[in-house]
């Protein structure tokens, strides 16, 4: 974008629009480096979880191959109690994934390259108002 530095006339307002952008700038340095850290701890969260749900919904399948072969009695039971606990891990981890997974991961990681575009747009702006204070 083009700003338009001619209109400004003076140093003083040259400097005072330098010490805003500066401290926009270390702001969003500050929000980059925890979208950073929210997008790595994302990205280590969502391969976690959808591992571990692959796990379950594998044991599950075992669990129910066993009910099926086991005659009535407790064995049996225990199996249908240890499937029952299974599926609320697995609906635990469904609802894991959609807050850690994926999904989530790429919203951070949009979130990550606004704020790298904000920080270039603060630089660019930074440079043209230097170089219009240099013309004063």
């Amino acid at each position: 974008m083009s700003y338009s530095t001619s209109k400004i006339t003076t140093v003083a307002d040259c400097d005072l629009l330098l010490a805003w952008a500066a401290k926009e700038k270390a702001d969003l340095n500050f929000k980059k480096l925890s979208e950073e850290r929210l997008t790595n701890n994302y990205s280590t969260a969502s391969i976690e979880i959808d591992a571990e749900l692959q796990a379950v919904l594998t044991e599950i399948t075992a669990t129910e191959t066993i009910i099926a072969a086991l005659p009535a009695g407790n064995s049996k039971e225990d199996a249908v109690k240890k499937k029952i606990r299974l599926e609320y891990k697995k609906f635990l981890l469904e609802n894991r994934k959609e807050s850690y997974g994926i999904v989530a991961l790429l919203e951070k990681e949009l979130d990550l390259t606004k704020v790298t575009l904000e920080l270039t747009e603060i630089d660019t702006f930074t440079a043209a108002i230097t170089t219009r204070k240099a013309a004063l």
